[in-house]
């Protein structure tokens, strides 16, 4: 049975089919693969990009005072990546998976349950139209929220080591998605997010 653009469908995400749509609209909508990539190969990612990058800590104005980002960042232009490193690999077998116009990189990393993001959609006009949004996640599980703008029911989704996400341009319209802060004990992890940013916003 199709899903609305509205609903947010969570439950038998691990039965035997490669990815299960978690919500679907005419582009694609939100698909995930729990096990997109071996654990190795996840393994492997993590560790070089854990300590091959360089990471950064940035700051925003919040009730009245300058506060930390709750995680630290990252971003690349693809064009740019030597050919062989592990972030110009991933980006191949993403595109081979999800075929998009990707330009960017940006990864995230939560060090632990202290990190987070708020719920939000990605910012429209920093994205080009109809090209989806890869999210590969490394390292330790944890749960992201996703929830439809309409007040429909909210639903959450632990993304394990190796998996893929991808999301459609129209599903930023019509959902919001977070990580939220946890008291259960977790160890690192990392986002790498592949977009398609327009020229004007690179």
């Amino acid at each position: 049975m199709p899903v609305s653009a509205g609903a947010c469908t969570c439950a038998d995400l691990f039965d035997s089919a490669p990815y299960r749509t978690v919500v679907a609209d005419a582009e694609g909508g939100v698909r995930y693969w729990p096990q997109w990539v071996g654990q190795a190969q996840a393994e492997d990612w993590f560790a070089a990009l854990r300590d091959g990058i360089e990471w950064q800590t940035l700051q925003r104005p919040m009730y009245e005072r300058i506060v930390d980002v709750p995680r630290l960042l990252a971003h690349f232009e693809l064009a740019a990546l030597p050919a062989g490193s592990p972030l110009a690999r991933m980006w191949a077998q993403v595109n081979a998976t999800v075929p998009g116009a990707y330009t960017h990189a940006g990864l995230n990393l939560y060090r632990d349950g202290r990190d987070s993001v708020a719920m939000h959609n990605d910012k429209l006009h920093s994205l080009v139209p109809g090209e989806p949004i890869a999210l590969v996640s490394l390292g330790d599980t944890r749960r992201m929220n996703l929830r439809a703008k309409d007040g429909g029911r909210a639903c959450g989704l632990d993304l394990a080591p190796g998996s893929l996400l991808a999301m459609s341009h129209a599903s930023q319209l019509t959902h919001e998605h977070g990580i939220p802060k946890t008291a259960r004990p977790v160890g690192p992890r990392m986002s790498v997010v592949f977009r398609a940013r327009p020229q004007a916003a690179r």
